[in-house]
Parts: structure tokens; C-alpha cells; sequence
């Protein structure tokens, strides 16, 4: 059985060279990434500003040195979704990202340590909360996708709490579940550990 917080520790494993920080965790690097479903590449290398004559291949384990290097992005599509990372994933962005009908995913790390997920469809913010205060929840339809988070752990303990803690790698771990389970794709097979492509910024 997998531990609750193997897809925060895979990506964190996949992230993180060796050689760095051992302080430096996902919110210290300020994580971004965005799953847009309904529009092509060509249209997101215009709203991104990538070069599209520079794409080569790339796993995700590859983009933080070349992000430093050069600005790169990490681009990958999965069963009609296309992952973009880093993506910067603001709401407001994200909402106008899916106007003509398109659906997008947000997930936000900042250095403040706050953490955002985010749904939008079609121009409209569905639904958005914390990942670690999610019975908190803003958006059109607040509660859209409560049917998809049975089994998922989000809520951080309280202090009083001593036995089976929820704490934020298992908080984060049920967020990419929930990505998971929206875009019906392996969230470590399909894109952590796959390869993809990685992009320069236009010049």
C-alpha cells in the first residue's frame, strides 16, 4: 500500500537534484502548475509566450536546471490535457485560460506557505480552496467536485491531535490525487516520471 504522501515525495524527489538546499522544499521554490483540457498547443505557446522551434524532450526531473538555465518550461499531454510546469497558476489567469469552453487546474505553492488549488471551466472559477483548509471553498459551485475527494485527506490536524495526522505532504498528496482523478490520468506514471518536452521562452 502507498504511503498517503507519495505523490508529494515523488515530486519532491522528482523535482530536487541532488546538491541542493536541504532546507529547500516546494513552497520554498514557489511551485506553480497548471492541466489545461480543450485547447491545443498553439494556443497555449501564445498565452505562455513559448517558442514551440525550441521543444525538445524532457522529464520532469530535467526543468528546475533548465528552468535556471533559460527560462524553460516543462510541457506535457496526457489524454487530452496538456500540463504546464512552471505555469504561475494564479485564479485569474486560470479562469481566463478556459473562456471558449475549456477546463483548467491550478495548483499553487507560494513561499508565504500558502497552497491554492483551483477549477475553472469555461471563463467561470468553479471551484477554489486550500488544500490544507478545504472546508473553506470559493467559486460558482463550491462543493462541484465533492464526489472526486472521497478517500482524500486534505483538512490539516489541530494541535490536539495525536493519531493518524494529516499534515501538509498528505495535504498536497490529495491535491494531485484530485488532478488525478479530474484528468483520468496516472498523476506519477503519466507525468511525473514520463517524459515530455521541455520549451524556451520566446526570446
Amino acid at each position: 500500500m502507498r504511503s498517503p504522501t507519495y505523490l508529494h515525495d515523488l515530486l519532491v524527489s522528482t523535482i530536487f537534484t541532488e546538491g541542493l538546499d536541504a532546507e529547500m522544499d516546494l513552497w520554498a521554490l514557489g511551485f506553480s502548475a497548471m492541466w489545461i483540457k480543450g485547447a491545443d498547443l498553439d494556443a497555449l505557446a501564445r498565452a505562455f509566450h513559448l517558442d514551440l522551434a525550441t521543444r525538445t524532450p524532457c522529464h520532469l526531473s530535467e526543468i528546475l536546471d533548465h528552468n535556471i538555465d533559460d527560462g524553460s518550461t516543462w510541457v506535457a499531454e496526457v489524454g487530452g490535457w496538456i500540463g504546464i510546469v512552471p505555469a504561475h497558476a494564479d485564479s485569474e489567469r486560470l479562469r481566463s485560460i478556459t473562456e471558449g469552453g475549456r477546463e483548467a487546474l491550478g495548483l499553487l505553492m507560494d513561499i508565504n506557505g500558502n497552497a491554492y488549488f483551483d477549477y475553472a471551466r469555461d471563463g467561470h472559477m468553479v471551484v477554489s480552496f486550500d488544500p490544507t483548509w478545504p472546508e473553506k471553498r470559493y467559486g460558482d459551485d463550491p462543493h462541484a467536485l465533492d464526489h472526486l475527494m472521497d478517500g482524500l485527506r486534505f483538512q490539516i490536524s489541530d494541535d490536539d491531535v495525536f493519531d493518524n495526522l494529516v499534515e501538509d505532504p498528505e495535504s498536497i498528496s490529495s491535491a494531485l490525487a484530485l488532478i488525478g482523478r479530474i484528468t483520468e490520468t496516472d498523476i506519477a506514471a503519466d507525468w511525473f516520471l514520463a517524459q515530455h518536452s521541455c520549451i524556451r521562452p520566446t526570446s
